[in-house]
């Protein structure tokens, strides 16, 4: 099969490599029709984090299920289905509460070297009933890809901001899980939404669903502005590095919560933690509970109270993934987030 991988910083190359095998009576292998570039993934591509060899990448994917283990009861060959991004076992007192960072075992993520890449033309996936699910009437490929991971996140991160009704919410960095952020929050009932992000056309984005854009030098005056001085109930940080997570920790109020879901690299973020403490600020770090969300957000999005249009902005074949991921590293206004077709 052709899959593909990163053999070096900015190094994307597809290849041939042999068909994954079913991973136990628990597991499946899924065909993928498409998958998609995480700014996630951009970790690997842009050298944060270190490669020992080959990886291969990708942990979005929509398909159909090819072979199914005798153990295997919620789907079967010919399903359609989505995979999420985060895997469990299955089978703990922690994936019981259908969230697989819980696992007991620890959670994988695929394409990240624990588990196949998902940006392949199949995909090993175990514990198959934990991990995938038919995809339901009325959810498109690109909502479903979607749910696998950048929509799950942004949502959970609103979940975790606490944000009280009609309160004023700073969302931090407008690539695809920020503009999932966005609407997450706006639909979870935040009054006032500042879209922070360097990028012009980014904003617009974000202003189009609602939100309310302001370039990061002037987030602090504007935030300040709008809640009389005392700032923002609550900031979601879609970037994670250090100058996101400083600029969130500023403008947040006291008493407030800052929700990380932005990746961070591998050193140290420099954290205030006097000042914080002293300012009762919560901070939350979250890799999304993917399989908890689907219940929440599938009802939303059939009745319209979510909306998931515009998030991606390309669609190419699998073998243009390295002019893809040059693309999405510029991450201009007019490349928010590319899906890959097989």
């Amino acid at each position: 099969m052709r899959s593909v991988l990163i053999e070096a910083p900015g190094k994307i190359v597809v290849e041939t490599v042999p068909d994954p095998t079913l991973p136990g009576p628990d597991g499946a292998v899924v065909a993928v029709q498409t998958t998609a570039i995480c700014g996630s993934d951009l970790h690997f591509y842009e050298g944060d984090y270190p490669l020992a060899q080959p990886v291969p990448l990708g942990h979005e994917a929509v398909g159909t299920v090819v072979e199914v283990g005798p153990a295997v009861r919620s789907v079967r060959t010919g399903d359609r289905v989505l995979v999420s991004s985060v895997a469990g076992c299955g089978a703990c007192a922690g994936c019981a509460t259908a969230d697989p960072v819980t696992c007991v075992s620890g959670p994988r993520i695929f394409g990240s070297g624990a588990l196949g890449g998902a940006q392949s033309e199949f995909l090993a996936v175990p514990a198959a009933d934990f991990q995938l699910l038919r995809i339901p009437d009325g959810i498109d490929t690109e909502t479903a890809l979607l749910l696998t991971d950048n929509l799950a996140t942004g949502w959970a991160g609103a979940q975790r901001a606490d944000i009280p009704a009609g309160g004023t919410v700073a969302v931090l960095g407008l690539g695809a899980v920020g503009l999932c952020a966005v609407r997450s929050a706006i639909a979870a009932g935040a009054g006032t939404v500042f879209a922070v992000d360097p990028v012009p056309g980014r904003r617009d984005r974000a202003a189009r669903c609602g939100a309310t854009p302001v370039e990061p030098s002037a987030a602090a005056a504007a935030v300040f502005e709008a809640t009389g001085g005392r700032a923002a109930a609550s900031v979601i940080d879609a970037v994670g590095n250090d100058t996101t997570m400083t600029a969130a920790l500023n403008l947040v109020r006291a008493g407030g919560t800052v929700s990380v879901i932005g990746v961070h690299d591998l050193n140290p973020f420099p954290f205030p933690a006097l000042v914080s403490l002293v300012r009762s600020v919560t901070l939350r770090m979250t890799t999304a509970p993917v399989q908890r969300t689907w219940p929440e957000l599938i009802p939303m999005i059939n009745a319209g109270r979510l909306d998931t249009a515009g998030i991606f902005t390309d669609t190419r074949p699998l073998g243009d993934a390295p002019a893809a991921y040059a693309a999405v590293a510029a991450r201009s206004a007019d490349c928010l987030k590319i899906a890959l077709t097989i």
